[in-house]
């Protein structure tokens, strides 16, 4: 846990604590995007500081908050560090936003990567976190079925048809 504020931010960011999620942890700045959010939750993991954890949440998703295992998990994992994968939407003009991250720690001994898909909206000017998806890993995805009359995407130098598309 950080207790030089001038100590690198626990987000990854590379710039000082007191000057990336502190402010947003304590209430004296906005977070800007769904993305400092998400970046100032991890930090307020790293922190222990378990009430921002639910006032950053969306009013209608605190009833299933459970400060005593947040803080469990807060206390008893030693955190290694915040990877953001991808972000769609969640600037300062959007109203909703999604942060796919990666947050990695050991408990227990072991090492744990806790990759989700993590939602986000705008209320009253402010972001919230509103839910999270579990990932295993990227999803596939998959090019354009080839017609009938394209090169086979094989390599075969033949028709899609003939080769195969039978």
């Amino acid at each position: 846990m950080p207790t030089d504020p001038l100590a690198p931010c626990p987000c990854g960011s590379h710039l000082p604590y007191e000057n990336c999620c502190q402010p947003i942890i304590k209430g004296t700045k906005p977070a800007p995007t769904a993305e400092a959010l998400m970046r100032a939750r991890y930090s307020a993991y790293v922190v222990e500081d378990i009430e921002f954890l639910n006032t950053s949440l969306a009013p209608d998703e605190r009833h299933d908050f459970d400060p005593e295992q947040a803080k469990a998990w807060s206390e008893n994992s030693k955190w290694l560090g915040l990877t953001i994968n991808s972000v769609k939407d969640g600037g300062e003009n959007d109203q909703t936003g999604l942060v796919d991250f990666t947050a990695s720690y050991e408990y227990q001994g072991a090492h744990q990567d806790h990759r989700e898909l993590a939602s986000f909206k705008r209320l009253d000017g402010a972001w919230h976190y509103t839910d999270g998806r579990m990932r295993s890993h990227d999803p596939i995805v998959r090019g354009p079925k080839p017609g009938r009359n394209d090169p086979c995407p094989c390599g075969s130098g033949k028709k899609y048809k003939k080769c195969c598309g039978r």
